[in-house]
């Protein structure tokens, strides 16, 4: 078994925090709720053409919008942007001590 980081609440209990690790942007809807949440400005939108090419989500040429990861390192292991998440498309891990 792995020793993963851990932290301690304000409680005093043992929390390990899982971090975003990608977002499955074949299941993402583009919605935001999960931009909205994250005050640490992990993710992003960006748009996608009908061919797959990245443009900004609101270029003309973009036929979808999708989240991605953008600041990994910022991520604190909250999980938030899972939690609002319809589609369940966001994976996290804990990372190892």
């Amino acid at each position: 078994m792995a020793d993963f980081l851990t932290g301690t609440t304000r409680g005093g209990q043992s929390w390990t925090p899982k971090f975003v690790e990608a977002i499955d942007q074949k299941q993402c809807i583009g919605c935001g709720r999960c931009f909205k949440v994250c005050g640490r400005g992990v993710l992003n939108m960006i748009g996608l053409t009908e061919d797959g090419d990245i443009v900004d989500a609101f270029d003309d040429e973009a036929e979808k919008k999708v989240m991605t990861v953008e600041n990994a390192a910022n991520c604190i292991g909250c999980e938030s942007c899972s939690k609002v998440c319809s589609k369940s498309c966001i994976s996290h891990m804990p990372v190892a001590a």
